[in-house]
């Protein structure tokens, strides 16, 4: 008989819904502004293994000669990340629900245990509540980054009025780059996200969706003596 699970809170789902357009656009008004200066790479000296980003990509995407609206829908769509963002942590909080969200002593031992089992390297299945080690530490480090967000945004707005937290994030120029790389580490979040919501297949995903899992019995073979 099949069994239902529940899984995910209103709540949980919300957040987690509203967060997905929310940062799209935000990544996207980001790239607008950072066409106007961009200065990354990876390299040395004169020599440039990647740039961000080569001439093509912008006029694929048609971004080029767009700073001013892209200031301006980044800073609306900022508010929003921003609330979005609170209201998770304060639901968190006071739900209860960080006690499934927060890594514990034995995560980063389990999480190593997680991609051995992902990568088809081990057959051990690592222990799982609601989340599993990796689950855990990815979630948590994605709302320390959502908060570093935040806060070097505000300092590359207004490093004069936010001078202390300009300060805190080392100055104009290391919170830039701060900012950049973790745009980027949300993008490489996002696209893991997707291979294992695939990997884990429809039951997963649609639990974010309607809250529950339904749950298969499992057929046990009959042993014959």
């Amino acid at each position: 008989m099949k069994k239902i699970v529940h899984k995910h809170p209103l709540a949980i789902r919300w957040f987690h819904w509203f967060n997905f357009p929310v940062l799209t656009c935000m990544i996207w008004s980001g790239l607008l502004i950072y066409w106007a200066n961009d200065v990354y790479k990876i390299g040395w000296n004169n020599k440039t293994l990647i740039k961000f980003f080569p001439e093509d990509f912008y006029k694929a995407l048609h971004i080029p000669y767009h700073l001013a609206e892209g200031m301006s829908w980044h800073f609306a769509f900022m508010w929003l990340f921003a609330i979005n963002g609170l209201l998770y942590i304060l639901f968190t909080i006071f739900s209860g629900q960080w006690r499934f969200l927060l890594p514990n002593k034995k995560s980063f031992r389990e999480a190593w245990m997680v991609l051995l089992h992902d990568l088809h390297l081990s057959k051990y299945t690592p222990p799982q509540l609601k989340y599993n080690a990796a689950q855990r530490i990815a979630y948590t480090a994605i709302v320390i980054m959502g908060i570093g967000s935040l806060l070097t945004g505000l300092a590359i707005y207004k490093p004069v009025q936010f001078s202390r937290i300009a300060w805190l994030c080392g100055g104009y120029a290391a919170a830039r780059a701060e900012h950049f790389i973790l745009t980027i580490g949300y993008v490489l979040f996002f696209l893991i996200h997707i291979v294992q919501v695939i990997k884990t297949g429809w039951n997963n995903f649609q639990a974010m969706i309607t809250g529950f899992e339904i749950i298969k019995p499992t057929v046990q073979k009959a042993s014959h003596e």
